[in-house]
Formats: structure tokens, sequence, C-alpha cells
């Protein structure tokens, strides 16, 4: 999975040279958390996020007057409170990776830049969060099942077999990276809804065959926009 697949291209940009009032009316009007800072190329040269707008903004106890406080605001420019320089991914980086940089770092979303560092499109922990329930398949339903498994060359054979001879139909297979248990793994298989009798069947000889570590129906639907 690329983030060149699952970015945003149409991104609402503005130059350091504009006023944070600026910044702020674009977020609220468009429901978005941050904006990229781009110079008169388009290269990417720092980003503003709803929390750098909070920070930079006087306090309510502020004893300035409405018309100081006005003006106080529109001079301050996104040049002066945005994060310069950020963090950015390319297009063909993989989403696992833009996943790991947000976490390390905190980061809501990352533009994304070309290899001259003109942005090109932004993409966010809600893109991510997209990428996990396509991958998994959880709006089609189904079930998931946890196996632990032995870490070894075709130590999931057994089990895909067993499936397969049981009429079950593969959506998806996730592994951890990291299982407890050494010389172990974890393995994640969702597979398609059958009729409650064939279902009840497989489990219970999952349970016997295997070291299944939990067996979970999802009925998870669409939210309509």
């Amino acid at each position: 999975m690329l983030v060149k697949n699952w970015m945003t291209t149409e991104v609402i940009t503005l130059t350091p040279d504009k006023s944070m009032m600026k910044a702020a009316k674009l977020m609220k009007d468009h429901n978005i958390n941050r904006i990229p800072i781009v110079d008169e190329a388009g290269k990417v040269v720092g980003i503003v996020s709803d929390r750098d707008i909070k920070e930079a903004s006087p306090s309510k106890a502020t004893t300035l007057d409405m018309h100081e406080l006005y003006y106080l605001l529109s001079e301050l420019k996104i040049g002066n409170i945005m994060t310069k320089n950020p963090i950015c991914l390319g297009p063909e980086d993989t989403i696992e990776k833009a996943a790991a940089l947000m976490m390390e770092h905190g980061f809501g979303g990352m533009p994304v830049t070309d290899e001259n560092g003109k942005l090109v499109g932004i993409i966010t922990d809600t893109d991510v969060f997209k990428v996990l329930i396509s991958i998994t398949g959880v709006l089609e339903g189904g079930v998931q099942i946890g196996f632990n498994l032995p870490n070894t060359p075709g130590g999931l054979v057994p089990v895909l077999d067993f499936l397969k001879d049981h009429g079950a139909r593969l959506m998806s297979m996730l592994t951890a990276s990291e299982p407890p248990e050494k010389g172990m793994r974890h393995v994640f298989i969702r597979i398609r809804d059958m009729d409650k009798s064939s279902l009840k069947k497989l489990r219970a000889e999952l349970e016997e065959n295997f070291d299944m570590l939990y067996w979970v129906q999802d009925s998870v639907h669409p939210v309509s926009k």
C-alpha cells in the first residue's frame, strides 16, 4: 500500500506571509487540522496545525481591547508560528512508513512531496485508518480468527488447508511481527460469513486442532456521509 494511492491531492495551502487569522478561518471552513505552507514555487517550507494556532493565540484573560486584539492577530504571520522544514513523505513511500512516522513524532498528518520538494498531497491518520479498514475487509463483516502458530516455513499451511477443506473463504490475513512468545507468531485471518451450523462446526474443530486465540464475528456497516 503506497502513500500515493491514499493521499489527498487537492490540498489547501498557504504561503508564510499570510496571517494566522486566515489559516484559522480556512481550517474552520474546510474542517481540517493542518495546512502545508509552501513558497512561490510550491515547495514545502513548513506546516501549521490547529494546535499551533491555539498556542499562538492570546489568552482569554488578555487585557487587550477588541481593536488591539484584532490588529495583533492580523499582523501575526504564518511564517512566525509554523513548524519549519517539516518531515515529508514521498508518493512511493508505504502507508506503514507513514503510520510509523506519525506515531513516533505524534503527527496527525504529513505533507507528501516529489523529488524536488514540491507538494503533491497530504496523508493523515484518517487515511491510515481507511487503509486498515480496507485491507481487513471488516466492512464486509465475516469472522476474524486469531491463531498462535509456529514461526517456521510453512507454518501457515495447515490452517489455510483446514479452512479451505471446510469451505471457508478467505477475506484477509495479517500477522504480528513481534509476538510475545519466541518461535511463534500471531496470525489473524478473516473469513466470509457462513451459515450458523457450518460456523459452529468450524469453530469447534479449529479449537480442537489449533491454538486459537479468539473468534470474533463482526457486524460493521459503512457510515453514510
